[in-house]
């Protein structure tokens, strides 16, 4: 089973060369860490960073380089910084191609829940509903279930919607899936998970198609 680098690393195959990636703060950030060094792509940042570097390490730490999540990154040498409008106007002018963002719970007919569980303080929804409502592909990175035990991919999301029918992928602790025709499709294992193990922890209608392979880390 993964842990979050685990995740991130899986998620860091998905991206490719000449790609602008908004990264989702938690999981989503540590994807940067494990890009391949012979692509070249863009991180962005909605409240104005477009070319974010690696994770910072302690000694690389500034406290006023931070991301819309207000956690501590690193800029490239080539990253540039402008205002929320500028910013917004290229999320919802279509020009990312890929976001990769956590959910508390996605549904098989590709919604997503991510901002607000009823009842606790919300201090702000961020820019996840326009970054799923525009970017051209929308990657799910999180735990295949909550701390409770139960499955986050569900037949139908239970907490407000962030975006509906929007997600195209899902990477989890346990597997690797697509959403087709309105059900998740297992594509891969994480190393040491089974196929039964897989289908037990997800609530919604999940396609298992001939041999399913491990991942490659």
């Amino acid at each position: 089973m993964l842990d979050k680098n685990g995740i991130a690393k899986r998620i860091a195959q998905e991206v490719q060369d000449g790609f602008y990636v908004n990264l989702g703060i938690g999981i989503p950030t540590l994807v940067a860490n494990y890009v391949r060094d012979d692509i070249e792509l863009e991180f962005q940042s909605e409240n104005g960073i477009l070319g974010m570097g690696p994770f910072p390490t302690e000694e690389d730490v500034d406290a006023d380089l931070i991301n819309a999540g207000k956690q501590t990154i690193t800029a490239l040498p080539s990253a540039s910084f402008f205002d929320s409008a500028l910013s917004f106007g290229m999320i919802r002018g279509q020009h990312v191609d890929l976001t990769i963002l956590g959910a508390m719970e996605v549904a098989q007919n590709g919604n997503i829940a991510n901002w607000k569980i009823p009842g606790k303080m919300v201090k702000g929804m961020g820019g996840a509903m326009d970054l799923v409502g525009s970017a051209k592909k929308i990657i799910v990175a999180m735990m295949h279930t909550n701390k409770a035990g139960d499955s986050k991919l569900l037949k139908t999301c239970s907490l407000p919607l962030t975006g509906v029918e929007c997600v195209t992928k899902i990477v989890t602790n346990m597997a690797v899936l697509d959403i087709v025709d309105k059900k998740f499709r297992l594509l891969e294992r994480a190393p040491g998970v089974s196929v039964e193990a897989i289908q037990k922890a997800t609530e919604g209608d999940l396609i298992v198609e001939g041999d399913i392979p491990e991942m490659e880390l």
